[in-house]
């Protein structure tokens, strides 16, 4: 066995694709800011959250998908 760390490619890919999201990551910042001062706990980001990262993974998915092969 060798003594290298196995770096996951994903990571890599996730930040060369992190450009092509900037409109859902603008979005979802927007809200947090908006909620700022939310202490009831009801108010959530969770759905610009998940359209962030699965733009991402959209982008990520074929690059990721090809090296596998």
């Amino acid at each position: 066995m060798s003594d290298e760390e196995v770096v996951d490619p994903k990571e890599t890919m996730e930040v060369s694709c992190k450009p092509k999201c900037v409109r859902q990551l603008k979005d979802y910042q927007a809200c947090t800011r908006r909620i700022e001062g939310d202490e009831s706990g009801s108010k959530h980001c969770t759905g610009q959250y998940f359209d962030y990262w699965q733009c991402i993974d959209k982008c990520v998915a074929p690059k990721l998908f090809e090296k596998l092969k």
